[in-house]
């Protein structure tokens, strides 16, 4: 297996983890890079000719210009938009982690990095026993935290990243997603959320209808490459 990973996690839904993953994507693959692409898991997906598909697993196939099929980058995949696990058992279905790390191992081998975003928050359940911080754990990925800055991220944020800690997985750092447009003090509050997670963000998305098309800048990326390599936080499947 040839590919680093990271593994995007939020401090809740609708935090912006798809919009930081597609923009971590263009980012990785102008510095040169093959990016693959996961969304393990996926609840809230309209039927099409070809099955249900998720728009968020959609739109990091397009960033990515992915060749691999629907079913390897979200396995897991299902119509309600309502947490993953009461998803999975109104399927009937269990969400198998080792599953998902075999599908992982498969596109690992054929690029550079890949990019795993996470259903929901840190503690997300897939199942009655498991959670999204265990799947994280189970493919040895480093977190990187997608802050959705707006009233209560301060808590949020720091209760995520004590809980990535206590999980045993590498902190790969933060970025900062402005999702509240009127949200009030924003500088203050950024200068908190550095003091409560350690350290500056590596990125600040700003609010803005163009967000679907934004790019972390290459030097964003190449940043948070060095930090890994520095860290050694690298996969423990190679």
């Amino acid at each position: 297996m040839s590919g680093r990973g990271i593994f995007v996690t939020g401090t809740d839904t609708g935090v912006g983890k798809t919009v930081v993953a597609c923009a971590l994507v263009r980012g990785l693959r102008q510095n040169g890079w093959r990016v693959g692409v996961m969304k393990p898991v996926a609840s809230g997906a309209r039927h099409t000719p070809e099955g249900l598909r998720n728009d968020d697993a959609l739109a990091l196939i397009e960033a990515a210009a992915s060749p691999v099929p629907y079913a390897d980058v979200n396995p897991f995949c299902f119509e309600p938009p309502v947490s993953p696990h009461i998803a999975a058992k109104e399927a009937g279905k269990l969400i198998d982690v080792s599953m998902i790390r075999a599908k992982y191992i498969q596109i690992s081998g054929r690029a550079d990095w890949v990019v795993v975003e996470g259903a929901g928050g840190w503690h997300a359940p897939l199942s009655e026993h498991q959670t999204m911080a265990d799947l994280a754990w189970e493919l040895s990925l480093p977190a990187l935290l997608v802050v959705g800055v707006r009233l209560g991220c301060l808590n949020h944020a720091h209760l995520t990243r004590l809980g990535i800690e206590a999980h045993g997985v590498s902190f790969a750092g933060w970025i900062a997603c402005f999702v509240d447009e009127a949200m009030a003090r924003k500088e203050e509050n950024l200068l908190a959320l550095e003091r409560a997670l350690g350290e500056p963000a590596l990125a600040i998305v700003p609010y803005t209808s163009e967000a679907a098309s934004l790019v972390l800048a290459p030097a964003v990326a190449q940043r948070l490459e060095q930090r890994l390599q520095k860290n050694k936080a690298l996969t423990r499947l190679e």
